[in-house]
């Protein structure tokens, strides 16, 4: 029989009911868990199946509710991250992500979820590359604004990360039109400005979270 996946395994894991958005450490803890890394031994272990699933397909119907795009967003923005780390295979479901992002923007999906999960839709739309990338970037400004103007007092110091790290994303893809550190794993050759930014091992995806 085939497994039914469920959205909410998604959000259970990936938004846990810890109060973390009570205490600016552990806020950045959570940060620090997703973005780091800290995942991939969970994700391998527990949600590989759910991963290819969402890469095919099979889960597009989560998409009929917010909370459903948002688990859904997360299995094809972050999941792969994870799963295929170091791989094309990492980056191969942005463009759905993105698409899936902006729709969510557009049609009023994102403005029922909390802003920590808002921030993922402008997370997918700055991980994908190719045409209008750095338009997409300018017009998450304000989203970003948005979302930093609704964090809860405990942890509302760390919207000026969020705004310093987007404008940090932006400069990248104005200097080189997609994300240099990509291009040893998807086989493309890099100019010798991409290489010398390679070389400093600097890249926004691996800034630990101010708190």
């Amino acid at each position: 029989m085939t497994r039914q996946f469920d959205p909410q395994e998604v959000l259970d894991l990936w938004f846990p009911d810890t109060g973390h958005e009570t205490d600016s450490a552990a806020h950045s803890a959570f940060w620090d868990e997703r973005m780091q890394g800290g995942m991939d031994a969970r994700i391998n272990r527990d949600f590989a199946d759910l991963t290819l699933a969402a890469a095919t397909g099979a889960l597009d119907h989560w998409a009929g509710t917010p909370r459903g795009r948002l688990a859904l967003l997360i299995a094809l923005d972050q999941f792969p991250r994870s799963l295929w780390r170091d791989t094309p295979a990492a980056f191969a479901q942005d463009i759905k992500a993105a698409r899936l992002a902006l729709e969510g923007i557009a049609n009023g999906d994102f403005e029922a979820l909390a802003p920590w999960e808002q921030a993922f839709f402008a997370i997918s739309i700055s991980h994908c590359e190719g045409p209008q990338h750095l338009e997409r970037m300018k017009m998450l400004i304000p989203v970003i604004e948005g979302i930093a103007a609704r964090l809860p007092d405990p942890i509302r110091e760390m919207g000026e990360g969020f705004l310093q790290q987007h404008a940090r994303v932006t400069g990248i893809i104005e200097r080189f039109g997609r994300h240099p550190h990509r291009n040893p794993i998807l086989g493309r050759p890099s100019s010798p400005e991409e290489e010398a930014y390679i070389a400093t091992g600097d890249f926004p995806h691996v800034r630990k979270v101010a708190g």
